[in-house]
């Protein structure tokens, strides 16, 4: 004997209640990639002591224009440190293109201000840092340093395990390499994550620079560790994080294809 509800249901109800409960089944939350919209918060240490705290944004582009933000406020006895630095970009598959770079610096000692503007189809770059203007080449693949971490994440996502960046830092061209050592579980305040850790190759093993990134967290990176001479100069690690809410849908092209039988 059927029940009530179950013969209340039509047969055109019943096809509609298969399909949106096919259709729930099939949508999945994706994983954030590395450009998704996220704010990310670390503590910065020297040693044991608490310096302060620094923050990364990235907000929802305009169209495909990018505004990456990263703020510090970091002080030790009566010495500070206050930075606040934009990173223009936009995206061209899976590279990234640098315009524009704003970094202010505030604290003990002088301030500074240091900017680029990347002209690609005039193929030069116009930097002032400090009270000195330049005009660089741009004949190659340049980043600024800020947009280089999110360039960095977007390769690792792609797997790769070697990686180079010249960027345009303090009116010069600088070249950065690094590599892939294994993968690491990071316990940490804020939490357990699985990492892979990334070192920074230099000639000298006097100054050594080691990332762990998560790519469940579309490879943010939890824990940042400089040591010079051996001893642990900088220790960052990732206090909290959000990402905006991402679904990825799988079932559109299959819900015209779906039957149910009455």
């Amino acid at each position: 004997m059927q029940t009530f509800k179950e013969t209340s249901l039509s047969i055109g109800q019943r096809v509609v209640l298969a399909i949106n409960l096919f259709l729930f089944s099939l949508y999945v939350a994706a994983a954030p990639s590395p450009l998704s919209p996220q704010t990310a918060e670390y503590q910065v240490n020297y040693g044991s002591i608490e310096l302060g705290k620094a923050r990364f944004q990235l907000p929802k582009p305009e169209g495909n224009l990018y505004h990456y933000r990263f703020d510090s406020d970091v002080s030790l006895l009566v010495l500070s440190d206050r930075r606040n630095v934009r990173s223009d970009f936009i995206r061209e598959g899976d590279q990234l293109i640098p315009m524009r770079y704003i970094h202010n610096r505030k604290g003990t000692g002088p301030s500074f201000q240091e900017q680029a503007a990347f002209a690609r189809e005039q193929e030069v770059v116009h930097t002032r840092y400090k009270d000195e203007r330049s005009t660089l080449d741009y004949t190659d693949i340049l980043y600024d340093p800020l947009m280089a971490q999110l360039q960095f994440r977007l390769d690792m996502a792609q797997g790769k395990k070697e990686f180079h960046y010249a960027m345009v830092k303090e009116g010069e061209v600088d070249e950065y390499s690094f590599r892939v050592i294994g993968k690491e579980r990071m316990n940490i305040e804020s939490g357990s994550y699985e990492t892979i850790k990334i070192e920074v190759v230099r000639d000298s093993k006097k100054r050594q620079t080691f990332f762990w990134m998560a790519p469940d967290l579309g490879y943010l990176p939890v824990r940042v560790t400089h040591f010079e001479r051996g001893s642990k100069q900088l220790d960052i690690k990732l206090l909290s994080y959000y990402f905006s809410p991402e679904q990825t849908v799988k079932a559109d092209e299959l819900a015209s294809e779906l039957t149910v039988q009455p």
